[in-house]
């Protein structure tokens, strides 16, 4: 059989495939994997960036935020290209 019971075995309970329950994994694994990134980025750029907190940014602490950004973005990328290449 191609499914799991999600619930009691009583009639009319919901069914969901292997496929399904695959998908709805990946999706919960990518909310997790891009608000751990989200918040990993906000700490180390913030920190690095911004050295007085007010109310605005300044320009330069804009655009060191962008570039912090960019440049955490590009490590990750080469790093999951590493990954995957080493794992095949």
């Amino acid at each position: 059989m191609d499914s799991f019971s999600s619930g009691s075995t009583g009639a009319g309970s919901p069914q969901i495939s292997t496929d399904e329950l695959m998908d709805q994994m990946k999706v919960q694994f990518a909310q997790a994997y891009a608000q751990e990134f989200l918040e990993t980025v906000r700490g180390k750029c913030f920190d690095k960036c911004i050295t007085k907190p007010g109310s605005s940014l300044s320009g330069s602490e804009s655009s060191c935020i962008s570039r912090c950004v960019d440049r955490y973005i590009e490590a990750t990328g080469i790093v999951g290209k590493a990954l995957f290449s080493a794992s095949r």
